[in-house]
């Protein structure tokens, strides 16, 4: 017996062209699956953003007693969930450079880690904030204190992106350290500069790998060693700067001496590898191995632009 609708040599209905607000009709759906932009479930990402770390402090008249640079801002989180074929933005840090410069911040669609505080001059006494804060300066005034740390985790955010830069010494004439992702920069002690803080470590690439350490300061007597995770040592005329795709801070100058410039940052995304990412339009510099336990990690090191996943 034929059926009336849809049977064997039944007659189907013809789909209708309008329907209810947020109902797709049944030609709306032939198309959408055909054209490969049927909705799905959504694609699951864990990521890691560091941003650009601040350059240490700067040649300055007095010279010895400046900053370390903080370290950028260090996000990471897993379950943040994409849709398929929708372009995201994705920027790179640049680390910064002389004379009183931030790093530049990282960006994930709606996450951005803020660039790390630059380092104090003995002229400029206090460090400036960022994701972590820029280790202060020495007062060259026998007596005196030294200068205010540079704020980390700059604007707050939950759980925090970084720490808070080393207090600077007084007649020692000795930079603090820049704050790092895991610890805050070490004050500095009489004739020496403090050491940057320690970064943190993650195992997003499948082995462990600590960045976002702060740039070491400057003291008359010694210099500090740049926190774990690609902090600059102190000293070095310009030649200790934070490690690429770190995030760590600079290294403070030296007596009449350039600072280093902070290390440039990182966008890290891990997700399942029945999906595949592309940068459409160009800008950006990925490198994706092949996938291991069902997943794909994708570095970005480098550049503007967006990612697609299909």
């Amino acid at each position: 017996m034929a059926k009336e609708n849809g049977g064997i040599i039944g007659v189907d209905n013809t789909p209708t062209t309008t329907t209810a607000s947020g109902v797709w009709s049944s030609q709306d759906q032939y198309n959408a699956r055909v054209g490969d932009i049927w909705p799905g479930q959504p694609v699951p990402v864990e990521y890691l953003v560091i941003a650009g770390g601040g350059g240490g402090g700067d040649l300055s008249g007095n010279g010895y007693g400046n900053g370390g640079g903080g370290a950028g801002g260090y996000r990471t989180a897993s379950g943040y969930e994409v849709s398929k074929n929708t372009p995201y933005t994705v920027t790179i840090g640049a680390g910064g450079g002389r004379f009183d410069a931030n790093g530049n911040n990282s960006v994930f669609d709606s996450i951005t880690s803020r660039g790390g505080g630059n380092g104090a001059r003995t002229d400029i006494q206090n460090g400036k904030d960022g994701g972590s804060g820029g280790g202060a300066a020495g007062i060259t005034s026998p007596g005196a204190l030294g200068g205010v740390a540079g704020l980390g985790n700059t604007p707050s955010t939950v759980p925090s992106q970084g720490n808070d830069g080393g207090a600077g010494g007084g007649v020692g004439f000795a930079g603090g350290g820049g704050g790092g992702a895991g610890a805050v920069g070490q004050a500095a002690s009489s004739d020496d500069g403090g050491d940057g803080g320690a970064g943190s470590s993650s195992s997003i690439t499948g082995s462990s790998v600590t960045r976002g350490g702060g740039g070491g300061g400057m003291g008359s007597n010694s210099v500090g060693s740049g926190g774990a995770g690609g902090g600059g040592n102190g000293g070095g005329s310009g030649t200790n700067p934070g490690l690429p795709n770190t995030g760590g801070g600079g290294g403070a100058a030296g007596f009449f001496s350039d600072s280093s410039s902070g290390g440039s940052g990182i966008v890290i995304l891990k997700y399942p590898d029945t999906f595949t990412i592309s940068n459409p339009g160009g800008g950006l510099t990925i490198s994706t191995p092949g996938a291991s336990g069902g997943y794909k990690v994708s570095s970005i090191t480098a550049g503007t632009g967006n990612v697609e996943f299909s």
